[in-house]
């Protein structure tokens, strides 16, 4: 049986159900609330509130998304956009990124030493085929060419 999200207590209830999940985003969280039928006001009240509490934050929630994909092996380009995409704020995501205490270089280096065993390209067409690979994941190009020309990210 479908919970019925009419009432002030039912959205609360559903927003901590999610919460307890995973850290969400305020957007994100809205998006997942209107879906199951909650009707805006309530919305934007319940969330006020958990903000109050403490129980809804961007910050932790840019936190925990960072750290998440930068362990899955994506770089700062897609996380921004990723987390772009996702309506935060573009300075609330620089803030993260730069915050992060991540060494992108050495995340960069860890991911092409698993993917192409540390393998530098031998020529022109392998090292297109690296760079989309990296770059896919988001890494800036600069960090790539360093990477494939042999001067950045050994140990």
């Amino acid at each position: 049986m479908p919970v019925v999200l009419d009432t002030p207590v039912a959205v609360r209830r559903t927003a901590m159900d999610l919460l307890a999940r995973r850290e969400h985003g305020r957007v994100e969280l809205t998006r997942k609330l209107r879906q199951r039928g909650a009707p805006p006001e309530l919305i934007d009240a319940a969330l006020d509130r958990l903000v109050e509490e403490g129980l809804l934050s961007e910050s932790r929630y840019l936190e925990s998304f960072v750290s998440y994909r930068a362990r899955s092996g994506y770089g700062p380009v897609r996380i921004r956009e990723e987390l772009n995409q996702r309506g935060l704020q573009r300075a609330d995501i620089e803030q993260a990124l730069r915050e992060c205490g991540i060494d992108w270089q050495e995340k960069l280096h860890e991911l092409w030493q698993r993917k192409f065993a540390g393998a530098l390209p031998v020529d022109a067409r392998e090292r297109a085929r690296q760079g989309r690979f990296l770059s896919y994941r988001g890494y800036p190009l600069d960090m790539i060419g360093r990477l494939l020309s042999g001067r950045g990210g050994d140990d």
